[in-house]
């Protein structure tokens, strides 16, 4: 067995794949010429791929809102709470997933739009825990004074 790995001409270039006259990339790009999550989505169409910029910009935003965990309602049974919190924390793993695998896309604006949706979601908890915070008169400061 000799140690020359070389691929048949045209078959892999350095940053594409092409497996059956589909394209994948395999490090980060821009363009509207994508396959996110399913086949045929966004289609190469513009339109399409704007709206899927917005679909993983509030797929994020949802994931971090989702982190927040509420407490429990008194009264509430053991069970039912923690059933509850399972069902919100599947949510959040599965929406997170789908980021994931549409950021392995390589598509720089997909990887933009899903970084930009979870600092604006952090932002979003952030500003409410403050504000409950400060009309509730809690600290934000919870240094130890010497």
């Amino acid at each position: 067995m000799s140690g020359d790995m070389t691929m048949p001409p045209g078959s892999m270039s350095n940053d594409t794949m092409n497996m059956n006259d589909m394209i994948m990339h395999v490090s980060f790009y821009w363009g509207k010429e994508v396959i996110i999550l399913f086949q045929g989505w966004p289609n190469n169409r513009l339109g399409m791929y704007i709206l899927s910029l917005f679909f993983i910009f509030f797929l994020s935003v949802a994931i971090e809102v989702l982190s927040i965990s509420l407490p429990a309602k008194p009264g509430m049974s053991p069970m039912v709470g923690g059933l509850t919190q399972a069902g919100v924390y599947a949510l959040r793993t599965g929406l997170a997933y789908m980021v994931m695998l549409s950021v392995m896309s390589y598509n720089l604006g997909i990887f933009m739009v899903a970084v930009a949706g979870h600092a604006f979601g952090f932002f979003l908890i952030k500003c409410c825990a403050l504000a409950v915070g400060s009309r509730t008169g809690a600290t934000t400061n919870n240094t130890p004074k010497v």
